[in-house]
């Protein structure tokens, strides 16, 4: 049979012609039902009762905005899904399909699910699939929008490169949620979140989205939230620039937004504590951060490929230092993943006399801590060739998985910071996580995110961080598999690598993110081992969440979705 690529296929329009293939050997059924024993789906579950009627009637449109999302994030990751799920697949393989947004599997560095599929291109469906980083970097100094994170980057008919903005490349979608976004507004009796909403949707017509993350960031009293568009980057593995196309409704917990405003009011001061010298933490944090408790109604688009517990927005660094940043706790996202992953693997892997302090209240501590750590640190560099330019752009590709892999590093850190204000200053209803539970939930948590794979810049940020462990005698490991935190070397080396990649990134370091990669991010013979008895426990590698089941959120779209 002929091994056709799929990824040329998909972009000269012709994956029909696969269809004439015979099918019967490409895939074998048990492999993937072992694939998909990787994942378990979960429903997700709020409590929408006590929205008011206008809030009930704008959750429809919201929701529908969202799927429009959808349909987008595939045509940046495949391109036409209608093309793919034309072909007669198993129903198995079509969920398999649909869970990864695409033949290609997310959890293993994009490793093609089938064999004759061609690998996934660096840069999936921003760029032509023949360019290379290097063609793109030389084209951008006379084209700057090539690098725009709002474009995409097609071939003109002289076969050069050119910049389309995402408003027209992607205009039915956009145009649809942004209608939906503007009935939704005008029903909307919270002025901050009708502000938000309209400046949203004017956004995704004209590519111009800063308006509407200064007005996210402004909102305060409203109870729904959502969050839409083109944010991340992950998908570009390219030139780490294109913003993928996701989004993520949900409902806050007012109760909780409270008592999280005392951290809020500590950035400055976590801020001017940073295990750095001066220099390096001389930036001030926006005085509009906060912190917030959600759960999750449903998520579209690249929100429902990397399925987050987590996240901290705005991601435009010029907003972060005007209004600073929110960090949202999914906490029903969250409560699934604990129960469903990383506790199993705790019981599997920890010396069972620790294993009592692994926690849910643990882990959330820890995320918030987390998302509080994105917002700290350095944007902008002090040294080097990119000096005064941002970290992200010194870093190129590799600036978010060191951005991640600082936030992990600083959790622990603000953990025992604030435990240390807590102590001078107690606040009503304020719990303190013994250190114990916070430190040997994030151990587990670790051996959790190295699973998501050598794509994935949480993945290997956390292998970074499990050797640089390692190294420090942080932990043992004994002769049954099991694993021993010592607590006190955890706290100082979590410290020292916080150290480093605060430096790394204040300095615009490429050489030395690269550097510390090649010594710490190898995957080791024992931690192989250990990853294969996870598989065989058939823990499942992450969650796929079904929305919430509630007429409220209306119908699903015509277009494909994740669900397909």
């Amino acid at each position: 049979m002929a091994r056709f690529g799929l990824r040329s296929l998909v972009w000269s329009g012709c994956l029909v012609v696969l269809l004439l293939c015979p099918f019967t050997g490409w895939a074998d059924d048990s492999s993937v039902e072992a694939q998909l024993r990787r994942y378990v789906t979960v429903p997700l579950e709020a409590d929408l009762s006590g929205l008011d009627q206008a809030e009930q009637q704008m959750l429809p449109l919201l929701a529908d905005a969202a799927r429009a999302m959808d349909a987008v994030f595939w045509q940046q990751s495949l391109g036409d899904p209608e093309l793919l799920f034309a072909i007669p697949w198993t129903m198995a393989m079509r969920q398999l399909l649909a869970i990864h947004f695409g033949p290609w599997d997310r959890m293993e560095n994009n490793r093609p699910l089938l064999t004759g599929i061609a690998h996934k291109p660096e840069g999936a469906r921003f760029y032509p699939p023949d360019v290379t980083r290097a063609a793109l970097e030389r084209a951008v100094q006379m084209q700057p929008a090539l690098k725009d994170p709002y474009t995409v980057v097609r071939r003109d008919a002289a076969g050069g490169l050119t910049a389309l903005p995402y408003h027209q490349a992607y205009a039915p979608w956009h145009q649809r949620a942004a209608d939906r976004l503007h009935k939704a507004a005008a029903l909307s009796t919270d002025p901050a979140l009708a502000r938000y909403l309209t400046l949203r949707a004017e956004a995704l017509l004209n590519d111009q989205y800063r308006a509407s993350d200064q007005a996210w960031m402004e909102m305060k009293e409203n109870r729904l939230d959502l969050i839409i568009g083109p944010i991340e980057t992950y998908e570009d593995g390219l030139l780490g620039v294109k913003t993928a196309h996701e989004g993520l409704l949900l409902i806050k917990d007012r109760v909780w937004e409270r008592r999280l405003a005392r951290q809020t009011a500590r950035l400055a001061t976590y801020q001017a504590r940073l295990p750095v010298p001066e220099i390096y933490r001389a930036e001030q944090p926006g005085a509009e951060s906060d912190l917030g408790v959600y759960d999750v109604l449903l998520m579209t688009g690249d929100a429902a490929a990397t399925r987050p517990i987590a996240i901290n927005l705005p991601n435009d660094e010029q907003v972060q230092l005007e209004k600073g940043s929110r960090r949202l706790q999914l906490r029903n996202a969250m409560h699934a993943k604990f129960d469903k992953i990383l506790l199993p693997i705790a019981r599997l892997l920890l010396d069972p006399e620790q294993l009592c302090r692994v926690t849910f209240e643990a882990l959330f501590v820890n995320t918030l801590f987390h998302e509080v750590a994105h917002g700290l640190g350095i944007k902008k560099t002090i040294s080097g060739v990119h000096e005064s330019g941002t970290v992200n752009d010194a870093l190129k590709e590799d600036a978010w998985m060191m951005e991640e892999g600082k936030a992990d590093a600083l959790a622990l850190w603000l953990g025992d910071q604030d435990g240390q204000l807590e102590a001078h200053d107690p606040g009503p209803d304020v719990e303190v996580i013994p250190q114990e539970n916070r430190y040997l939930t994030e151990f587990v948590s670790i051996l959790r995110a190295i699973r998501f794979g050598p794509g994935s810049a949480h993945a290997r940020a956390n292998l970074i961080r499990f050797n640089f462990l390692r190294e420090a005698g942080a932990f043992e490991r004994d002769d049954w598999g099991y694993y021993r935190v010592n607590i006190p070397r955890m706290r100082v080396a979590s410290q020292e690598l916080a150290r480093r990649i605060l430096m790394v990134q204040g300095n615009g370091d490429l050489a030395g993110v690269r550097e510390l990669e090649r010594h710490f991010g190898v995957l080791t013979a024992d931690l192989l081992v250990d990853l294969r008895r996870i598989e065989e426990q058939t823990i499942p590698v992450d969650v796929v969440f079904q929305p919430v089941r509630s007429r409220l959120l209306g119908g699903q779209s015509d277009e494909v979705s994740q669900t397909q």
